[in-house]
């Protein structure tokens, strides 16, 4: 059995809420005739992708609706088949709470395929090439969290000699990939096979917290069947936040990822389960990714469970299938209680990020303090930041001291909030510094456009006048020579007209002489 390292830091939590959704089995939805699924064009890091279909098409279930461009994008499809009844916007989850472009398709209760499924792949006998482009037409993305496009990942530039598949689902309440692993077994499995060929690496690490004990017994099952000795499920201990990539590939191989960098520089590649399974079914089935395991839970929520959602189902539907709240107002937020996203309406729409639903009562505004520097953030930070710090610098918006603390390494887990005795929501610091920083660089990329397109107009009107005053310059003299000679051809002319003139004059003084001569002898001669 591998060796594990102990996270340093981190929180042992009194209550993880799990069992509260985790004792069923998760339930499928199929949408219903006439029912309507906002399906947003932008569901992951990187650019959006370019729209595919028009208002009024017809759609089968799987259909591209809008296909990737750049080299960070998904493809994004169609969850079910119908009519794209609007392209609009459309409020989506996400911290701005601002709206963004959707798709709004009609579901015609059919759930019909058609022929949009992709050829089956055998994967040891295609190109790396042919693979990862099928996992980015198939939209695959990171299903942890953190929805950064998959084909990217796979197409390792570096050695990696361990892949990490991610089964700690540590975040509060959250209980989706445990009944994946329980239920699918055998797809993650044959999905990190499918991904081991991909970046040639010799092991397969699976990590999984000790508080899922059917879904390790599940795994090692899957694992017993193929009988692939580079497969180990690892049994890690239950601690927040050791479900984070960097958290997780250091408890499993003791390397830690420096900062600013990737699990590649570590020699690891760390990936979801869900995932995991979702190039299994790009690859092997020819399905693009329309559909993930949620979680319903929270005290407000009648009964809690796991449900298969397809993407685009507004979070109301799923509070239904949950058999709706036990209160008129409750709380809506995705993910786990240490990093929840507000919900600002029931109308937002599932998304390839979504892991979970909370419904909760309204939370009790708690009274935030003044700092008082006990530093128990510090103490409980994963990734060895100073949040202390931070806090006083974003809070002054010293975005230069901020950046030189390491902001960006923090992966808002909020453990550093929830320790806090002064109630600071120190994440929302953290969350403003990067967004202000990020529009500072936007800025300033803007700026260096645009001074770029300034000094190449200039350079183009220089350019431009240089030219015309060479072509006129060339013109010039080129009349100057044609006069020239011009002139030199009139002088030749001039002299031979002379030439001819005196050769007139000598012939006729030569006739006049002659005359005088033939007259003086026939005098004499009379």
């Amino acid at each position: 059995m591998s060796q594990t390292w102990p996270l340093p830091v981190g929180l042992k939590l009194a209550d993880y809420h799990k069992s509260i959704s985790n004792q069923q089995p998760t339930q499928a939805i199929i949408p219903t005739q006439g029912e309507h699924l906002i399906i947003p064009l932008l569901q992951h890091s990187g650019a959006k992708p370019h729209l595919e279909i028009a208002l009024g098409d017809y759609v089968y279930k799987g259909q591209l609706l809008a296909k990737p461009q750049g080299n960070i994008s998904a493809g994004v499809h169609a969850s079910t088949s119908g009519t794209i009844v609007a392209i609009e916007p459309h409020v989506i989850a996400h911290n701005s709470g601002l709206a963004d472009l959707c798709v709004v398709l009609e579901a015609d209760g059919k759930d019909d395929w058609g022929n949009t499924r992709l050829p089956r792949l055998d994967y040891q006998q295609t190109d790396l090439k042919t693979l990862v482009n099928r996992v980015r037409e198939c939209g695959v993305v990171g299903l942890g969290g953190a929805v950064f496009p998959t084909d990217v990942k796979l197409n390792v530039r570096q050695p990696v000699t361990t892949l990490i598949l991610n089964g700690a689902e540590c975040e509060p309440y959250i209980t989706c990939d445990d009944r994946l692993m329980r239920e699918h077994a055998a797809e993650i499995i044959a999905g990190a096979q499918i991904i081991l060929h991909m970046i040639q690496a010799e092991q397969c690490l699976i990590g999984i917290e000790d508080n899922k004990p059917e879904a390790i017994s599940a795994m090692q099952q899957a694992v017993s069947a193929i009988a692939d000795k580079r497969f180990e499920v690892v049994t890690i201990p239950t601690i927040y936040p050791s479900g984070g990539k960097k958290q997780l590939t250091y408890i499993l191989t003791g390397k830690e990822v420096p900062s600013g960098g990737r699990g590649g520089d570590a020699g690891a590649l760390c990936i979801n389960v869900g995932t995991t399974r979702s190039v299994y079914q790009a690859i092997v089935q020819g399905e693009p990714l329309i559909h993930r395991y949620v979680t319903v839970s929270g005290e407000a929520i009648k009964q809690a469970g796991n449900f298969e959602v397809p993407l685009g189902l507004p979070m109301s539907r799923l509070i239904a299938a949950a058999q709706g709240s036990t209160i008129s107002e409750p709380w809506l937020t995705m993910g786990g209680s240490m990093m929840p996203l507000p919900l600002v309406s029931p109308q937002i729409p599932v998304v390839k990020a979504t892991n979970c639903l909370l419904v909760r009562p309204p939370p009790n505004t708690e009274v935030v303090m003044p700092c008082i520097r006990c530093g128990r953030c510090a103490e409980v930070c994963p990734v060895s930041l100073l949040p202390q710090q931070l806090y006083w610098y974003a809070r002054s918006k010293e975005m230069e001291q901020v950046e030189r603390y390491h902001l960006f390494d923090c992966i808002e887990c909020g453990c550093c909030s929830y320790v806090c005795p002064s109630h600071i929501p120190l994440v929302d610091y953290y969350r403003f510094a990067k967004a202000e920083i990020k529009a500072q660089r936007d800025t300033r990329h803007k700026a260096e456009v645009a001074r770029t397109r300034h000094e190449f107009r200039q350079e183009r009107i220089e350019r431009v006048q240089r030219e015309k005053a060479e072509k006129l310059a060339k013109h010039k003299t080129a009349l100057k020579e044609q006069e020239s000679s011009s002139k030199e051809g009139t002088a030749e002319t001039d002299a031979k007209k002379a030439a001819i003139q005196a050769a007139l004059e000598r012939a006729k003084a030569k006739k006049a002489q002659q005359a005088n001569t033939t007259s003086s002898s026939t005098e004499g001669s009379a």
